[in-house]
């Protein structure tokens, strides 16, 4: 099948840029989603800095909890999974693999599978009657029949309400350090306890930092991971997936209309079975290294001589130097500030999350939402690159009906002015 790509022309040989489809996010599911629109041989443009996030916001040294197989971008044909690449690599199939191993092979895959990635950012999204209008930007003005909003997590980090207002010098998330190296010397408070919390803590220690580490419930250790290592009936009878082995895990990830079709409290329920936890790889890394407040809270904190006083329901007190937040990521549109109120308006919504069809499809016609923005309606899966593949899948294919029928439409309305 023939891939129809739009060239890049300059602002002033055409003001707007007409596409099929626009994908928002340079991700792992924008570059997926996108090698299937491309593959299917729509004019599709992809607006957004590839990996931007997992370059700038994963922390430096960080592992892997997902095996190389179940992290996998999506192409129709399957030619540019992790593991053709690890084979051309440097880099050995080992069990976990530095994030740096991802990082590469997605910028492998985009040079592949969708070579030209404007990394433009969206400023504006907004609808009218049967397309929509992005302006991005540096000025430009570019229309879609339709608009996958693939913008992954950095909008949507966690910060409880709770917590006062302090100088990004004394509390911050996460997210926000890609070297943590800076707090060598330093004494830090780390608030969650899963997976981020307890690497970050793990690696801060490295570092040369002191830390506590509070966590609301007692710290999940996942069991030793030996996926690498089941027999071939073990995986018959519980298969691999990239969740945790089990039949149902592997519904969760291959058929997510299963999930879809459970009312909403069956969903809640199964969605907060899926508890923080930590690999167990990390536990030699924090036990006996890190102070850990397993199941308490921080009751108090306040600035105090340039240092922030952080109270714990255990009655410890700590003078740190900093509150570091791996409290996760909650999905909500308004924190897309790139959609106009007028659009957001018109997007049903529960809880600021986007009512969805079985194509990832929201309220309104040809605007779509993939990855954790999905998750409330498709499950935990969609939190993870494991499923990149099927939202791919759904979309391209969802996508060009609604291409198909917007251009039978634009050439009926061409013809009835031209008749008068």
């Amino acid at each position: 099948m023939s891939v129809s790509v739009v060239t890049q022309l300059s602002t002033q040989s055409v003001p707007v840029a007409d596409y099929d489809a626009v994908v928002v996010g340079a991700g792992p599911y924008g570059l997926s989603t996108a090698a299937h629109l491309l593959w299917r041989g729509l004019r599709a443009g992809v607006f957004g800095k590839p990996l931007e996030f997992w370059r700038r916001n994963m922390p430096r040294g960080m592992l892997l909890r997902s095996h190389w197989w179940a992290t996998n971008l999506s192409d129709p044909r399957k030619q540019y999974g992790f593991g053709r690449f690890l084979n051309a690599s440097t880099y050995e199939r080992g069990y976990p693999l530095p994030v740096e191993a991802f990082i590469d092979y997605a910028q492998w895959f985009k040079d592949r599978a969708v070579p030209h990635v404007d990394e433009t950012y969206v400023a504006s999204i907004e609808h009218q009657r049967d397309h929509f209008r992005l302006r991005l930007e540096d000025g430009r003005t570019v229309e879609s029949a339709v608009v996958v909003m693939a913008t992954g997590l950095r909008h949507y980090a966690h910060r409880p309400e709770s917590l006062p207002d302090l100088p990004a010098a004394l509390i911050s998330h996460s997210c926000e350090h890609h070297d943590l190296g800076g707090f060598r010397g330093k004494q830090v408070v780390v608030i969650g306890g899963g997976q981020s919390a307890l690497e970050d803590a793990a690696l801060l220690h490295e570092f040369g930092a002191t830390v506590h580490v509070v966590s609301r419930r007692p710290i999940c250790w996942l069991a030793p991971d030996r996926a690498d290592e089941r027999t071939m009936l073990q995986r018959i009878l519980a298969p691999n997936t990239g969740l945790a082995p089990g039949w149902t895990n592997w519904m969760l990830v291959q058929l997510p209309s299963v999930f879809y079709r459970l009312p909403r409290h069956r969903k809640d329920k199964h969605y907060r079975s899926y508890t923080p936890a930590a690999a167990d790889w990390l536990r030699h890394r924090v036990t006996g290294k890190v102070a850990l407040h397993e199941g308490h809270t921080v009751v108090a904190v306040a600035e105090e001589h340039g240092k922030v006083d952080v109270r714990i329901s255990d009655g410890q007190r700590v003078n740190a130097d900093h509150l570091l937040l791996a409290t996760g990521y909650r999905p909500d549109i308004n924190k897309l500030t790139m959609i106009h109120p007028s659009l957001r308006a018109k997007i049903r919504t529960e809880m600021g999350i986007p009512r969805l069809s079985p194509s990832f499809e929201s309220s309104v016609a040809g605007l779509y939402f993939v990855g954790l923005t999905s998750a409330h309606a498709f499950g935990p899966a969609y939190r993870f690159v494991v499923g990149c593949g099927v939202a791919a899948q759904r979309v391209a294919s969802s996508a060009v009906q609604r291409t198909t029928r917007h251009l039978r439409g634009a050439a009926l309305a061409n013809q009835r002015r031209a008749n008068g």
